[in-house]
Formats: structure tokens, sequence, C-alpha cells
């Protein structure tokens, strides 16, 4: 079995991941997060977050709709230019993306290809109630848009003056032909993204910045942050000066981009301008120029990043499978056990421990089986430290702490675990 058939066993039978509508056999290209899993992206994206808009004081938040006026995307091109070409094999009726054949014939069946078409892969939806006027719009094929739409009121609004940020985590939805790889490449996906404004002058200086600073971002949240790398584009968009994407290059599939650093210019806020009739231009009040700001934008996939740092973390040491997490992005932080689950007095003392610390760090509670086998359970998900509550517990108020990846353990003072989980963290 390799190393993705590992993680996506693990992610189901844990509780990480669910594919989508299994019961009825599932849907290709959509997953369902279990118990573990949302608690793991909750802290990606916290984390994310915290780091955009506490971090950075010119950066500020927004919660856009995912269904928005259907102009907005003839205004960003996606209408016309959101496509792939595919080929259809003429004899079990699968479709391929053209770029990805080698040859004119079907890799499934060895059939005959037809030749290639365009397919747009925005999702159509309706709105309206009567049939026959219903107005065709889409579901958001990438999540920038509305930091667009929405930039004008959020400098007159939150009074920050340019450069400044606006980020953003959302849904966005693709009809791909071909999705695959688990998370990778899904129908249905969560981006993070920053959009950054700023005057045409500073765009190289901006650009070098937001190239730096997110793959350091990232770099911090991996075991083997030397797996991390720059792959830069040489085919442009006509807007675009600059191309990078951060990939992580351990992959075990072709394509494995995280995140684009992507030089967008002034084109966005001009189209948008254009179509809606409304002037996005900015007047700087200390200069009085007036001016399209440029845009630099760093867009991730929450749910890639995800899956590379499972990847990432996953190790096999003998009987015991490890999620090497870091343990700002582990689903618990601590698990609590007693020593033996029928003795009353470990229990409740436990518990008792177990209650100091779950509304401050997330706990789990685990008296299942015999210590090793619950040691061994919590490797398995990923959680740094177990606390055993013994009978030296009831003597001294000590207990043992143990260290996922060491294995170590050291005893410490009931009264000191909290402060000890949260330096642990810092």
């Amino acid at each position: 079995m390799d190393l993705m058939e590992k993680v996506v066993s693990l992610c189901k039978r844990r509780g990480f991941v669910f594919p989508g509508s299994e019961i009825y056999g599932g849907l290709q290209g959509f997953y369902d997060y279990g118990p573990l899993g949302v608690e793991m992206k909750n802290n990606l994206k916290r984390l994310w977050w915290q780091w955009m808009t506490v971090e950075h004081e010119n950066i500020v938040g927004i919660d856009g709709a995912i269904i928005t006026h259907p102009r907005v995307w003839e205004a960003s091109g996606h209408v016309k230019s959101f496509v792939d070409p595919l080929s259809e094999c003429k004899k079990c009726h699968h479709r391929f993306k053209t770029d990805d054949l080698k040859d004119n014939q079907c890799p499934d069946c060895k059939g005959e290809l037809t030749e290639p078409r365009n397919y747009n892969i925005l999702v159509p939806t309706e709105l309206g109630v009567i049939e026959g006027e219903k107005v065709k719009t889409y579901l958001r094929g990438e999540a920038c848009q509305t930091i667009y739409l929405d930039y004008k009121n959020v400098w007159q609004s939150s009074r920050l003056k340019i450069p400044l940020g606006i980020c953003q985590i959302g849904k966005a939805f693709r009809n791909e032909v071909t999705p695959g790889n688990f998370l990778f490449r899904q129908r249905e996906f969560e981006q993070w993204d920053l959009q950054w404004f700023c005057h045409p002058s500073e765009m190289d200086k901006w650009f070098e910045y937001w190239k730096k600073a997110r793959m350091d971002w990232y770099q911090g949240l991996f075991n083997h942050p030397e797996n991390l790398v720059f792959f830069e584009h040489k085919k442009l968009a006509h807007y675009a000066k600059k191309a990078f994407d951060i990939q992580y290059q351990a992959s075990p599939f072709d394509g494995s981009e995280m995140e684009g650093i992507h030089w967008r210019g002034d084109w966005d806020l001009s189209r948008h301008g254009e179509y809606s009739g409304q002037d996005l231009s900015y007047k700087d009040l200390e200069t009085n120029e007036t001016f399209i700001p440029q845009i630099i934008e760093t867009s991730g996939g929450v749910d890639r990043t995800f899956l590379f740092l499972l990847l990432d973390a996953y190790r096999k040491e003998g009987e015991r499978v490890i999620l090497k997490l870091n343990p700002k992005v582990a689903p618990y932080k601590v698990a609590v056990f007693p020593l033996l689950a029928n003795k009353e007095n470990l229990v409740n003392k436990a518990k008792e421990i177990y209650d100091s610390l779950k509304f401050t760090i997330k706990t789990a509670w685990d008296d299942r089986g015999n210590i090793g086998k619950r040691y061994f359970s919590q490797d398995e998900i990923g959680t740094p430290w177990c606390v055993t509550v013994d009978f030296q517990t009831l003597e001294d108020g000590t207990v043992t702490v143990r260290d996922r990846d060491t294995t170590k353990q050291e005893r410490l003072p009931v009264d000191k675990l909290l402060a000890y989980f949260q330096n642990k963290l810092k």
C-alpha cells in the first residue's frame, strides 16, 4: 500500500475525511470532514486568519457570498475562458483533459478519442421560482472575486489607506472533469485568499515580500520544509508580469501546487469598473493622486494544505503509526487517561484534570483498552501529549506526560499542566 492509500485509509478509519454521499455510492470530487478532520481544518484556518489579520495591521477580512451577480463572471473572463479542452472516448465514453493525454488512445480502454472540445467548468445555477423566468448565474469558481467587488466599501468603511490587504476563506466550485488524488482536485473546495492592493510603483517590492512571507508561513507548518519549493510560471496571463506556485515536491502524484502568488495588476478592478459602470479608482488624500490600485494575489487551497500536511506527517515505526503533525494543527493537543478504567478514584481524578484543561486546550478523553493501545491510538491521530493519572497521582499530585514524537515520559505537578502545554504551543 503506497503512502496516499495509507493516508486515505487512516482518514476514513479515524474520522478525518469521509467520501461524500457514500451510502449512495459516493459522488466523485466531494468529501466530508469528520470529527477529527474538521478540528484540524479549523485549526489551519484559524492559524491563517490570525497570521493575516492580527500579525498584519493593514489586512482586514470579509466573508463574501457564494453566488454573485452573473455579470461578475463575464467581467472576470470566466464565462469565456474558464474552459478545459476535453476528448471523449468513443467506446467507453470517458472524458479526459486533452493536455493530459499522450496519444489519441483512451487511457482506460484504448478506444479512439474524439477531437477536443471546450467545456466550461463553472458550476451553473438558477435564481427565481417561476420556470422560464429564472436567472442563470454561477456558484463562484474562485473566492477572490467578492474581494474585488467589496474593495471600495472596505477601504471607505475601515478608513485604511493603500497599501492594504483584504483576505477571505471560502468555498469555491468547479465542474472538474477529472477530479482525483483524494482532496487535491475536488469539485467543491475551500480557498484562502489575500488580495493586496498597492500603488503601481510598489508592485515589485510587495510581490517579493509576499512571495517570501507565504513560503515562510507554510514552511513553519511542515516537518520537512525543504520539500516546499517555488515553481515559476513561464506562460503568463496577459495582465501578469510574474506568477509563482508554492509546491509540495514530495507529493506522490504529478501536480502539487498549494498556493499561487500572482501579479494581477489593475486588470480585475479595471474590468469590474468597466462592466459595472462604477469608478473603482483610489484617491490618495495626501498626494491628491488618483489611480487604480494594482493587486498581488496569494491564493491557496485549504484542502490541499490539509492533504500535504497529512502526507508530510505520516510515519510507521514498527506497529506504531504516527501523525507527526505540528501541535498547533493537530485535532487534539492533549489526551487524558486514567491508568485503569475500572478504578473509580483514578477515573475521578483523571476527569477532574480533563475538565480543568478542556476549556482552554482541545483535550481528548480516552479510557478504552490498555494504556499501550491508548498511546498508539493517540499517536495515530496526531495528539502531541498524553497525560496518565496513576496511583502516584493520588499520593503526590503528579502525572505522567508522554511525548508523541519521542515517547519519552516525565512527571509534572497537576497544577503546572496548563502552563506547560500553553508554553509548548507558543
